[in-house]
């Protein structure tokens, strides 16, 4: 089984029809969605390989939907419940890209990860975004750290170049040495500012993960796959022709990736299904799958 922990949030997803008018108004459409980079992993991979999400939200109405809607997907859903639930502003332009405005309220405030709630894991993903606040940042480094005793595999993800610029760069890049995860997944600007990618080659930190494959991608282009003591290969992505939001695309690669790996052991093979998983998501609004 695959877990999942980190963030479950209320994404309000804004579609910008022009230019933000600075003072009045912009015209828009608005969209409440189910949000949370862990949380949208756990989504996108339930229908692919069983999938749990462990995590925190509020004792509230927000929380009560936002777990309703990932059980509804089937993902096996253990959350504490303090605090308020945590939102996020996500505005899309009208290439797709995103700005986001978060306020991840109770997600940071998983404080205690019961060993049940990693029974039959073979393998924990966490999203970047876990490591900065606290009690979620013990809770996420100790999790990853049991499941690895328990012979499971593990993951992280970069998240966000913002994030890790608030985080540090050293403090993260000793925290993953420390980790040593299976994989580290990265897009190109976050893999260039952690020095592990540099013009398709090898950066000057990548030998700190000598444990850790490097998976840096890269948007429409090649997603590269660097391997311990083998040469990066490359996989290239299938062209997509409807792209109006890019949220959740890097969430539903990971849960495609994470998917094949644990079906097939195949990284290439897995890459491919990473793509596929995240084209399904670039014609929506927010982290879902052809809802408009």
């Amino acid at each position: 089984m695959l877990g999942v922990l980190g963030d479950l949030v209320e994404d309000v997803v804004v579609w910008v029809d022009g230019p933000l008018r600075h003072g009045t108004d912009s015209a828009a459409r608005v969209f409440r969605r189910r949000g949370g980079s862990a949380a949208n992993v756990a989504c996108f991979a339930a229908g692919q390989v069983p999938a749990r999400f462990i995590g925190c939200v509020g004792d509230d109405p927000v929380g009560d939907g936002v777990v309703a809607e990932l059980t509804g997907h089937g993902v096996d859903v253990r959350v504490e419940r303090r605090g308020r639930t945590g939102s996020v502003v996500v505005l899309i332009d009208r290439e797709g890209e995103r700005t986001m405005l978060p306020d991840r309220g109770a997600a940071k405030l998983l404080e205690h990860v019961p060993d049940g709630w990693l029974a039959g894991l073979t393998h924990l993903h966490v999203p970047a975004y876990s490591f900065d606040g606290e009690p979620v940042g013990r809770s996420a480094v100790d999790a990853l750290a049991r499941v690895r005793r328990a012979g499971g595999t593990t993951s992280v993800d970069a998240s966000s170049t913002g994030m890790l610029e608030q985080f540090g760069r050293e403090r993260f890049l000793g925290l993953l040495a420390e980790l040593a995860p299976t994989f580290v997944f990265a897009n190109r600007s976050e893999s260039a500012y952690l020095g592990l990618l540099a013009d398709g080659a090898p950066g000057p930190e990548r030998a700190r993960l000598t444990a850790t494959t490097v998976v840096t991608k890269a948007g429409a282009e090649a997603t590269t796959v660097d391997v311990p003591g083998e040469p990066p290969f490359v996989v290239p992505v299938p062209p997509v022709a409807d792209v109006r939001d890019l949220t959740g695309a890097g969430d539903a690669f990971a849960a495609g990736f994470l998917a094949g790996f644990l079906d097939t052991g195949d990284l290439r093979l897995a890459a491919g299904l990473g793509h596929r998983t995240a084209a399904r998501v670039l014609a929506s609004p927010g982290a879902s799958f052809g809802e408009r």
